[in-house]
Order: structure tokens, then sequence, then C-alpha cells
């Protein structure tokens, strides 16, 4: 059992701030993929965040892991929680709409919680959770429209790819925490980040080839937002909320990211979404904030 944790006004702050970052970087990464290739579109991500979290370490003169089983363990953690996930969701919003991305993105939190009660003992399937996660999957099936899925087309199957991304982010919570617990979150990160750089390297140059530099200015700023800010600076937000705001409260983040990324893709990018995807996000923002107080309490 955790004690519950209140949230300043300063935590307040750090967690919208680190949901502004997250739901800015839907249409960050959008704007490079008109560019960029989607394998290199996310080597660019996990590469270039990679290297400023070292130089961060490098500042604070931390240990580097030396032991090869460490290192074992960041090339799953990167295939889980970085190579996977952003493969599948980049390719995902060459067909979706950047807001219901970031819509379905917070399916995470719903996959996490049932993932942790099958592997963890002190992670029980409650009735509130339970009640929590059943409103999350309604919430994510009315937002897709499960009658659309009687024809595939590019789009029903980009869903299915964030969607699947968002799982194998929930695996690579149960990863970390079985594996990566005792780690400081800089290592953790920047370790990760380096083992997804190494998968994507080869993955890039077969599929994709050498990549080119010579992007126009937008596209640099984009990758140097998703990458610089929205991973590696928001990655070092993320672990300092979760420990002054508890696991808990930071699912409410997840209530963040959408109508940020909902609000750009409409202004910048002329997107629309069907109603069913803002009634979908409402229940689906209900069962998250059943699932934080859950965890609040328990």
């Amino acid at each position: 059992m955790t004690s519950q944790k209140n949230l300043t006004p300063r935590t307040w702050s750090e967690l919208i701030l680190l949901g502004v970052i997250w739901g800015m970087s839907f249409l960050a990464i959008r704007i490079a993929l008109d560019t960029v290739p989607v394998i290199t579109s996310v080597f660019h991500r996990v590469f270039w965040a990679a290297l400023a979290l070292w130089l961060v370490i490098g500042f604070q003169r931390l240990p580097i892991p030396r032991d090869l089983h460490i290192w074992g363990v960041f090339l799953v953690m990167g295939l889980l929680n970085n190579v996977l996930p952003f493969s599948l969701m980049a390719w995902g919003q060459l067909y979706v709409e950047t807001g219901l991305t970031s819509i379905l993105n917070a399916a995470t939190a719903i996959f996490g919680v049932l993932l942790a009660a099958l592997f963890f003992r002190d992670e029980r399937l409650t009735k509130t959770r339970a009640l929590g996660v059943g409103l999350g999957f309604l919430g994510v099936s009315i937002t897709i429209g499960l009658k659309q899925f009687g024809s595939l087309n590019p789009s029903n199957l980009g869903q299915v790819a964030i969607l699947t991304g968002t799982l194998s982010y929930a695996f690579a919570a149960i990863w970390a925490r079985a594996y990566m617990s005792a780690l400081p979150p800089q290592i953790a990160a920047a370790g990760m980040l380096t083992g997804s750089a190494i998968l994507m390297a080869p993955i890039m140059l077969v599929v994709d080839g050498v990549p080119t530099f010579a992007l126009p200015l937008e596209t640099w700023s984009a990758i140097a937002y998703y990458a610089l800010l929205a991973t590696a600076g928001a990655y070092l937000l993320y672990y300092r909320v979760l420990q002054r705001a508890g696991s808990g409260n930071v699912l409410l983040v997840t209530l963040i990211i959408p109508p940020i990324a909902i609000l750009l893709g409409a202004v910048v990018r002329d997107e629309a979404l069907p109603p069913r995807a803002f009634v979908g996000f409402a229940v689906l923002a209900l069962g998250l904030l059943i699932l934080s107080r859950s965890r609040n309490r328990d």
C-alpha cells in the first residue's frame, strides 16, 4: 500500500507542462513525416534524444553501466518502449488524424493496468480498477467506431497499428519495473534510447537507405522538437513528476495530451475529427480518472 500524494501547484504546473510537450509532439512527428520516411524519423528521434541524455549524464558525472546484462536489458526496453511503438504509431499517423492518434495513445494506461495485474501480485485488478479499465476500452471502441472495421482500409489499419503501439508501451512498463527500477532515471532513459538507436540503424539502412541531411528547416525543427524536447527532455520531466505526484496522479497527463493535439491538428493541418472521437475520449477520460483515484488509494 502506498500513501496518497497530493498535487501541489508546482507539481500541477509540471504535469500540465508535460502534457503540453507530449501533446505538441504528435503534430511535430506528423510534420516530419511529410518529408522523412517512417523508420528514418524514428531513428532521428531515438539517436538525438540518446545523445542529449548522455551529455546530461556526462555533465552530472553519473557512472555509466558496464555490465553487459544491463545493456541487454536496455536493448529489450528500447525495442518495447521505442522501436515498436514509435514505428507503429508514426506509420499510423500517415493515415490517422493527429488528434485521434493522441486519443488512442491514452489506451497505454488501460493496457498497463491489465498487464500489471497479470505480472505483479501487488497490482491486483480491484473492482474499481476493473471499472476504469472497462470504461477505458469502451471509450476506445467508441472512438475508433468498431463498425468501421467491416472493410479494412489504411485508416483502420493505422488505428490498429497505433493501438498495438500502446500495447507495446504497456509491456515496456512491465519490463522496466522488473529489471530497471534500481537504475537512475537518466541512465535508464539514455540506455534505453541508445539500445533503440542500435536496433533502428540497420533497419533504417535496409528500408530507407542512408538518411539525407538536406531537409527543410521546418522538418529539422520538428525533429529537434520531438527528439530533444518531447523525448529526452520529457523523459527527465516525467520521472520528476512521477516522483513528486505518484503513479496515480501522473496518469492525469493522458487527459491533457489529446486536447492539445486535437487543437493543433485542427489549426495547423485543418483536421476534423468525427463526433464519436470526442464521445469516446470523454468515456476514456472517465475511466482514466477512476484508475488514477484507485492508484492513489492503493
